[in-house]
């Protein structure tokens, strides 16, 4: 019994996460601030940096080493 109020709880408590946005709340989910990368620009460069210095297959790019060679 205490197994099937221990499931029901932790089910009613992840349930009440959920919630339907509705289209007037939408523009201020929209707005730049709540982006997960802010500034694109900056977001690439900073992309572009990190693959560049690792030297490990893989990571952004998916391609070789950041040595340039393949």
């Amino acid at each position: 019994m205490k197994l099937y109020y221990g499931l029901l709880f932790i089910t009613a408590l992840s349930l009440t996460g959920c919630t339907e946005v509705m289209p007037r709340q939408r523009g201020a989910l929209a707005l730049p601030q709540m982006a997960l990368t802010p500034d694109p620009m900056e977001f690439g460069f900073r992309q572009h940096t990190a693959f560049s210095k690792e030297a490990a297959s893989g990571g952004y790019g998916g391609g070789g080493g950041g040595c340039g060679c393949n």
